[in-house]
């Protein structure tokens, strides 16, 4: 969806909600949910309110998720052709890729796993390549692409400087394969690092740290521009057209950050921000006993919840970190980890907040006001992959129907 407004924007879901790791899947899913999806948003209205960017006759975007598998199997001529009719047929385009989970996102244990493999890895950069390819042959004219990644790698796995070598090596060499493919398509996408809690790049402070002192190194641009055969100054220019931050609003909330400040300090350091995940942590304002047991209850046993923990008084205490939800509970029943606790769990973003456990939509909401201010970026997407696994009292409606409500919730605060 094309919105309209003071700073023109994408906006879309991501379809990472929808299981299936083949393409035969993703193709299906897409053809039993997107009519709904579209049907349920005119229905209400909306469209009259957001300058037709959801009426019947208006493309749709979609934020394509792809597995490995997936990718390779698009990549094959008559499988991509086959869907850039089915895009038609559906009256969607694609914008934007997903290409964080390489492997199964569904109905297995994925954990720490999602992030393997890692960009120390030559199949981490083998796989963004074919995503790379396939938006290619997808973006609209005029339209510049996106592809979202992992920030770099599960933090406990970078043990020295050498891997972190690994991993800029790699983005250096994911710049060059962009630009090529700009230079030989007219396409601009621009790969963006998504920071999480408990990965090498988890906070805006280290990513901008990381981008300054590492990605925008003289060495690294040196090689940059020996690899391109352009200048140093040509090379950041390429990095910065070619390599960003997706910014995810609820990995933010969990580390306690202020979402707006976080934009700007970006913006201001002249790193890119090719895509904003809107997207809802789960939030407990003081933890007590009364709620474990409901916060159990969102311990599915296939995603990761990292959880950080604001201890109280004044001045603003250290955080506490666990990478998982079962040992933030532990340190709980051992008298620990007392104070606001953050929960990376995606909750769907019109979900009442009030009340234990809550939410964090007060950053989305921060958030969108200043998108409607300044921009930030032109690519939205709208991230609650965990709709399967979500305790049943969130799960009171068809997904299509769920989706729907989200973008319609966005779009409504967006032209508020």
């Amino acid at each position: 969806m094309y919105l309209s407004l003071l700073h023109p924007m994408h906006l879309t879901y991501c379809t990472n909600i929808h299981a299936g790791e083949t393409w035969p899947e993703i193709a299906a899913s897409l053809d039993q949910t997107i009519p709904l999806i579209r049907a349920q948003l005119a229905a209400t209205g909306l469209a009259a309110n957001t300058h037709n960017v959801v009426a019947q006759n208006q493309a749709f975007g979609i934020g394509l998720r792809l597995s490995g598998q997936a990718a390779a199997s698009l990549l094959e001529p008559a499988t991509l052709q086959a869907f850039q009719a089915q895009l038609q047929r559906l009256g969607a385009y694609v914008f934007t890729i997903n290409a964080f989970p390489y492997g199964a996102f569904h109905a297995v244990r994925v954990k720490e796993q999602v992030y393997l493999p890692d960009w120390r890895d030559d199949t981490r950069l083998a796989y963004t390549t074919h995503c790379a390819h396939i938006l290619a042959q997808l973006l609209p004219d005029g339209v510049a692409g996106s592809i979202s990644t992992v920030p770099g790698a599960f933090k406990s796995s970078i043990a020295n400087e050498a891997a972190q070598e690994q991993i800029v090596n790699r983005l250096i060499l994911a710049v060059v394969m962009l630009a090529k493919l700009e230079a030989e398509t007219g396409k601009t996408i621009a790969l963006a690092l998504e920071p999480e809690p408990c990965c090498f790049l988890e906070t805006v402070s280290e990513t901008l740290a990381f981008f300054r002192e590492q990605l925008w190194s003289s060495q690294s641009l040196a090689q940059l521009a020996d690899y391109c055969a352009v200048s140093p100054e040509q090379a950041l220019w390429l990095m910065r057209r070619h390599l960003g931050v997706c910014y995810d609003v609820c990995h933010a909330a969990v580390e306690f950050e202020d979402p707006v400040t976080a934009l700007e300090a970006l913006c201001e350091a002249g790193i890119g921000i090719p895509k904003i995940q809107l997207s809802c942590a789960l939030r407990i304002a003081r933890m007590t006993p009364g709620l474990v047991a409901a916060l159990q209850a969102f311990d599915d046993g296939v995603y990761l919840h990292q959880v950080v923990v604001q201890g109280q008084g004044q001045p603003r205490p250290d955080l506490q970190r666990f990478a998982d939800l079962p040992q933030a509970l532990a340190a709980f029943a051992a008298g620990q980890a007392d104070g606001e606790w953050r929960i990376h769990c995606h909750v769907p973003i019109f979900w009442d907040s009030d009340g234990a456990p809550g939410s964090t939509r007060a950053s989305l909401l921060a958030t969108l006001q200043a998108l409607r201010k300044r921009g930030f970026s032109q690519h939205l997407e709208v991230e609650t992959y965990t709709w399967d696994v979500l305790p049943p009292q969130m799960k009171g409606e068809p997904k299509a129907m769920a989706i729907a409500r989200e973008l319609g919730f966005i779009l409504k605060e967006l032209v508020a």
